[in-house]
């Protein structure tokens, strides 16, 4: 398995992982929507940017990040906003694969922490989460708009 930047070949395989990520979460995605994510990923001026795990040609795993300002350290973060593999390659060590890769990349840039949120029924992302990550004591407001 290969942890790579996610590129313009990747679509097909991507279009399908990034809809069965809406699915799980039961989020109504249209076509169209993805496309502007794809457009974002595919524009290095975006904030956007993705991973992909690569298993012998085909993309069984994503992650999506962006970097975010941290005033109150003065510092800079990483935030994962996307993460799922392929429910037929899960326990294939991909998701722990993209998780360090995406900490190796925080690294690299300087960044003081990777923080991502997941729903709280999500007990088997959680299990790999609780194993290489601290769960914070902060609780998540919305503001719908």
């Amino acid at each position: 398995m290969i942890i790579r930047p996610v590129a313009l070949a990747d679509k097909p395989d991507w279009a399908r992982l990034y809809a069965g990520y809406a699915a799980f979460y039961k989020v109504e995605q249209t076509e169209a929507m993805r496309d502007t994510v794809w457009g974002w990923l595919m524009d290095p001026a975006h904030t956007t940017e993705g991973l992909v795990a690569d298993q012998d040609g085909t993309v069984i795993g994503l992650a999506h990040y962006r970097a975010f300002a941290r005033p109150l350290s003065a510092g800079t973060g990483g935030f994962l906003d996307d993460l799922f593999v392929d429910p037929a390659a899960r326990g294939s060590g991909a998701a722990e694969a993209l998780l360090q890769a995406l900490a190796a990349e925080g690294r690299n840039r300087g960044w003081t922490v990777i923080r991502w949120i997941t729903a709280e029924d999500n007990y088997r992302a959680r299990g790999l989460y609780d194993r290489v990550a601290d769960r914070t004591k902060w609780v998540t407001y919305d503001i719908r708009l």
